[in-house]
Protein backbone atom coordinates (compact mmCIF):
# COMPACT_ATOMS: atom_id res chain seq x y z
CA UNK A 1 0.00 0.00 0.00
CA UNK A 2 0.87 3.06 -0.94
CA UNK A 3 2.29 5.71 2.15
CA UNK A 4 -0.05 7.95 3.72
CA UNK A 5 0.35 11.60 2.76
CA UNK A 6 -2.61 13.63 4.00
CA UNK A 7 -3.42 16.98 3.88
CA UNK A 8 -6.74 18.20 5.65
CA UNK A 9 -8.40 21.97 5.14
CA UNK A 10 -11.10 21.83 8.22
CA UNK A 11 -14.29 23.86 7.71
CA UNK A 12 -14.37 26.45 10.63
CA UNK A 13 -16.61 29.26 9.21
CA UNK A 14 -19.96 28.50 9.30
CA UNK A 15 -22.73 31.09 10.48
CA UNK A 16 -24.09 28.44 13.05
CA UNK A 17 -28.11 30.15 12.46
CA UNK A 18 -29.61 26.89 14.08
CA UNK A 19 -27.58 27.39 17.14
CA UNK A 20 -28.53 31.78 17.45
CA UNK A 21 -27.94 32.55 20.30
CA UNK A 22 -24.98 30.50 20.83
CA UNK A 23 -23.76 31.46 17.38
CA UNK A 24 -24.06 35.33 18.09
CA UNK A 25 -20.85 36.22 18.70
CA UNK A 26 -18.63 33.43 17.87
CA UNK A 27 -18.69 30.46 14.74
CA UNK A 28 -20.51 27.47 15.34
CA UNK A 29 -16.98 25.66 15.76
CA UNK A 30 -16.12 27.84 18.87
CA UNK A 31 -19.47 27.42 20.50
CA UNK A 32 -18.11 25.79 24.05
CA UNK A 33 -18.83 22.12 24.67
CA UNK A 34 -17.93 20.83 28.11
CA UNK A 35 -16.60 23.44 30.01
CA UNK A 36 -13.47 24.77 28.36
CA UNK A 37 -13.72 22.72 25.26
CA UNK A 38 -15.32 23.79 21.91
CA UNK A 39 -16.82 21.87 19.01
CA UNK A 40 -13.73 22.09 16.75
CA UNK A 41 -12.37 20.34 19.34
CA UNK A 42 -13.68 16.71 18.33
CA UNK A 43 -12.45 17.48 14.32
CA UNK A 44 -8.61 18.56 16.03
CA UNK A 45 -8.49 15.39 18.21
CA UNK A 46 -9.40 13.12 15.67
CA UNK A 47 -6.71 14.45 13.24
CA UNK A 48 -4.06 14.32 16.38
CA UNK A 49 -5.00 10.58 17.38
CA UNK A 50 -5.27 9.52 13.83
CA UNK A 51 -1.33 10.91 13.26
CA UNK A 52 -2.69 13.50 10.68
CA UNK A 53 -0.69 16.68 11.30
CA UNK A 54 -0.88 18.98 8.08
CA UNK A 55 -4.25 20.74 8.49
CA UNK A 56 -5.36 24.14 6.82
CA UNK A 57 -8.46 25.70 8.95
CA UNK A 58 -10.44 28.02 6.92
CA UNK A 59 -12.35 30.39 9.05
CA UNK A 60 -14.89 32.93 8.22
CA UNK A 61 -17.67 34.02 10.48
CA UNK A 62 -16.85 35.73 13.96
CA UNK A 63 -14.08 33.96 14.11
CA UNK A 64 -11.48 35.95 16.92
CA UNK A 65 -12.61 33.54 19.59
CA UNK A 66 -11.87 30.20 17.44
CA UNK A 67 -8.51 31.53 16.32
CA UNK A 68 -7.88 32.52 20.35
CA UNK A 69 -8.78 28.95 21.29
CA UNK A 70 -6.59 27.80 18.85
CA UNK A 71 -3.61 29.74 19.60
CA UNK A 72 -4.19 28.89 23.43
CA UNK A 73 -5.08 24.92 23.27
CA UNK A 74 -3.73 23.28 19.94
CA UNK A 75 -1.15 24.82 18.32
CA UNK A 76 1.42 23.47 20.49
CA UNK A 77 -0.51 20.36 21.45
CA UNK A 78 0.01 18.79 17.86
CA UNK A 79 4.04 17.96 18.49
CA UNK A 80 4.74 19.30 14.88
CA UNK A 81 8.20 18.92 12.86
CA UNK A 82 9.83 20.09 10.37
CA UNK A 83 7.51 19.53 7.79
CA UNK A 84 4.14 19.58 9.57
CA UNK A 85 1.51 22.17 10.56
CA UNK A 86 -1.50 23.41 11.98
CA UNK A 87 -2.43 27.56 10.45
CA UNK A 88 -5.68 29.29 10.44
CA UNK A 89 -6.25 30.73 6.98
CA UNK A 90 -9.34 33.64 7.04
CA UNK A 91 -11.24 34.40 4.10
CA UNK A 92 -9.58 37.00 2.38
CA UNK A 93 -10.24 38.92 -0.44
CA UNK A 94 -7.88 38.39 -3.00
CA UNK A 95 -8.06 39.29 -7.77
CA UNK A 96 -9.37 35.48 -7.35
CA UNK A 97 -12.61 36.31 -5.08
CA UNK A 98 -15.39 35.48 -6.84
CA UNK A 99 -18.15 38.04 -5.06
CA UNK A 100 -14.86 40.37 -4.80
CA UNK A 101 -16.03 40.35 -1.02
CA UNK A 102 -13.67 37.80 0.10
CA UNK A 103 -15.64 35.65 1.60
CA UNK A 104 -16.27 31.83 0.67
CA UNK A 105 -19.72 31.13 -0.77
CA UNK A 106 -19.63 27.38 0.23
CA UNK A 107 -17.36 24.63 0.59
CA UNK A 108 -16.36 24.25 -3.04
CA UNK A 109 -14.93 27.84 -3.22
CA UNK A 110 -13.58 27.72 0.36
CA UNK A 111 -11.05 24.68 -0.84
CA UNK A 112 -10.57 25.92 -4.63
CA UNK A 113 -9.44 29.76 -2.98
CA UNK A 114 -7.16 27.80 -1.30
CA UNK A 115 -5.55 25.00 -3.73
CA UNK A 116 -2.26 26.65 -3.96
CA UNK A 117 -1.42 24.44 -0.48
CA UNK A 118 -2.46 21.27 -2.05
CA UNK A 119 0.03 22.44 -5.26
CA UNK A 120 2.49 23.04 -2.61
CA UNK A 121 2.13 20.40 -0.29
CA UNK A 122 1.41 17.93 -2.97
CA UNK A 123 -0.52 15.06 -0.73
CA UNK A 124 -1.96 11.93 -1.90
CA UNK A 125 -4.90 12.21 -0.08
CA UNK A 126 -7.14 15.71 0.49
CA UNK A 127 -9.22 15.28 3.46
CA UNK A 128 -11.80 17.83 3.79
CA UNK A 129 -13.98 18.02 7.36
CA UNK A 130 -16.57 20.45 8.87
CA UNK A 131 -15.01 21.71 12.07
CA UNK A 132 -18.67 22.18 13.64
CA UNK A 133 -19.67 18.22 13.55
CA UNK A 134 -19.26 16.18 16.79
CA UNK A 135 -17.94 12.59 16.23
CA UNK A 136 -15.47 10.16 16.55
CA UNK A 137 -13.23 8.57 13.45
CA UNK A 138 -10.41 7.21 13.08
CA UNK A 139 -9.47 9.10 9.90
CA UNK A 140 -6.19 7.07 9.41
CA UNK A 141 -8.67 3.75 8.61
CA UNK A 142 -10.46 5.93 5.67
CA UNK A 143 -7.48 6.82 4.60
CA UNK A 144 -6.19 3.51 4.39
CA UNK A 145 -9.48 2.20 2.53
CA UNK A 146 -9.09 5.12 -0.17
CA UNK A 147 -5.49 3.93 -0.86
CA UNK A 148 -6.16 0.36 -1.35
CA UNK A 149 -8.75 0.96 -3.18
CA UNK A 150 -7.25 3.76 -5.25
CA UNK A 151 -10.23 5.57 -5.41
CA UNK A 152 -10.13 9.24 -7.02
CA UNK A 153 -12.64 10.39 -3.96
CA UNK A 154 -14.06 8.81 -0.38
CA UNK A 155 -17.12 10.04 0.93
CA UNK A 156 -17.94 9.27 4.55
CA UNK A 157 -21.51 9.12 4.94
CA UNK A 158 -24.09 7.69 7.83
CA UNK A 159 -27.86 6.89 7.08
CA UNK A 160 -29.97 9.43 7.80
CA UNK A 161 -34.56 9.47 6.69
CA UNK A 162 -34.34 10.98 3.57
CA UNK A 163 -38.01 13.02 4.79
CA UNK A 164 -36.34 14.24 7.84
CA UNK A 165 -32.99 15.82 6.48
CA UNK A 166 -33.04 15.84 2.75
CA UNK A 167 -33.84 19.86 2.59
CA UNK A 168 -30.76 20.35 5.34
CA UNK A 169 -28.55 17.82 3.99
CA UNK A 170 -28.85 16.59 1.04
CA UNK A 171 -29.04 12.96 -0.30
CA UNK A 172 -26.42 10.77 -1.39
CA UNK A 173 -27.25 7.61 -3.66
CA UNK A 174 -25.34 4.50 -3.94
CA UNK A 175 -25.50 2.18 -6.45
Amino acid sequence: MKKRIPLSFILGGGKGERLYPLTKHRAKPAVPFGGSYRVIDFVLSNHYHSGIRKLLILTQYQSESLHTHLRRGWYGRFGLGEDQFIRTLPAMQTHKSMSGEGWYEGTANAISSNKHYIEREKPNIVNTFGADHIYLIDISKKNDFHLEKDADLTISAIPIEKELAANNYGVLVVK
